[in-house]
């Protein structure tokens, strides 16, 4: 991917060091963005700065607590420095507790929502202050079917994901009305299968899972990498489950309610021991590079039918997605029905 004056175009990803942010960064530099790669796992850092080198792009690992504004700001320098102007900027980073809400404790909740809400904030607050004065430039928030409806057991979790949606909303009108030709979008995923249930902080007394479906991380870097580049639409929603969760949550709230609380927790807990170390407060990965999968590469699937057709301008295109849509909203209806 070239820019107009004949150099690479320059894409920054936060979380980048596994799961979905991983994924991201190798699909950038597949198609030949230099990258800048922001999180806080050494191992996994310098795995994905290989990986973008292999590829033949220039790459810059940084590491970096999304939560810290003047940390972010600092590896944005750097960046610019090494690579050039900053000219998609992707908030990935990722942390959190499966745990009842009485049970998470006040710092715990409290670093959940500084990287998963604060994290994209502060991304988001120093790609502007990159793009506004060159007028140009895409901002791309990882947003998650949750934004839209809570469930059990990730109250924290769900809590951010809400707030991103309403502060994306708010600073996009703003750019409208500053008449500024820099695009903000957001990209909602279904369950994903990363590393994540490898090390999230639990206390369900057993191992936890992604909600199936479970779709691989590189459709989700997919969707990613398309957004940026097709930045006009405000929200792509990633997945025909993504598309149902929304609708039925419009459509029957009461009854999601209902479902949830049944199946809630065993939707998301396997019989298997949890995890000795955690990722909350400290990295995992900074020994030890994990990479963009997780354990879940059995069931996962590799490919959307709904987002490959999103990809394709054509009417009968839009009719075959539309049409996905609907059969994704009625199996979510027959589900809650049972």
């Amino acid at each position: 991917m070239e820019t107009g004056n004949g150099g690479r175009r320059v894409a920054v990803v936060s979380g980048a060091s596994a799961g979905v942010g991983r994924a991201t960064a190798r699909e950038f530099a597949r198609r030949g963005y230099a990258v800048a790669l922001l999180a806080r796992g050494a191992k996994g850092l310098a795995a994905a700065e290989r990986e973008a080198h292999e590829a033949g792009v220039p790459a810059l690992a940084v590491r970096t607590d999304a939560a810290d504004a003047a940390a972010v700001r600092e590896a944005a320098a750097r960046t610019e420095a090494a690579l050039g102007p900053v000219d998609v900027w992707v908030n990935a980073a990722f942390a959190s507790v499966i745990a009842p809400f009485g049970e998470v404790e006040p710092e715990e909740y409290r670093r959940v929502t500084d990287v998963c809400y604060h994290g994209y904030v502060h991304g988001t607050r120093t790609a502007l202050e990159l793009m506004v004065p060159r007028n140009r430039g895409e901002v791309v928030q990882v947003g998650s079917a949750l934004a839209y409806r809570g469930i059990p057991f990730q109250a924290a979790y769900c809590g951010a994901k809400h707030a991103v949606r309403g502060f994306t909303d708010s600073v996009r009108a703003e750019l409208v009305h500053a008449r500024s030709r820099i695009r903000l979008t957001e990209v909602h995923l279904p369950a994903v299968n990363t590393p994540q249930f490898s090390w999230v902080r639990s206390r369900m007394g057993a191992r936890t899972r992604p909600v199936p479906p479970v779709y691989q991380p590189e459709v989700a870097a997919r969707a990613i990498v398309w957004a940026a580049e097709h930045p006009r639409r405000r929200r792509y929603w990633v997945g025909a489950s993504t598309v149902g969760t929304v609708l039925a949550q419009r459509l029957a709230p009461r009854a999601l309610d209902l479902q949830l609380g049944l199946s809630g927790r065993d939707s998301q807990v396997r019989d298997e021991p949890a995890p000795e170390r955690d990722n909350l407060f400290e990295p995992v990965d900074d020994v030890l590079d994990f990479g963009a999968h997780g354990e879940f590469d059995d069931e996962a699937w590799g490919v959307s039918p709904l987002d490959e057709l999103n990809r394709r301008r054509r009417p009968a295109a839009l009719v075959g997605a539309a049409a996905l849509a609907a059969g994704a909203a009625v199996y979510a209806s027959r589900r809650l029905r049972r």
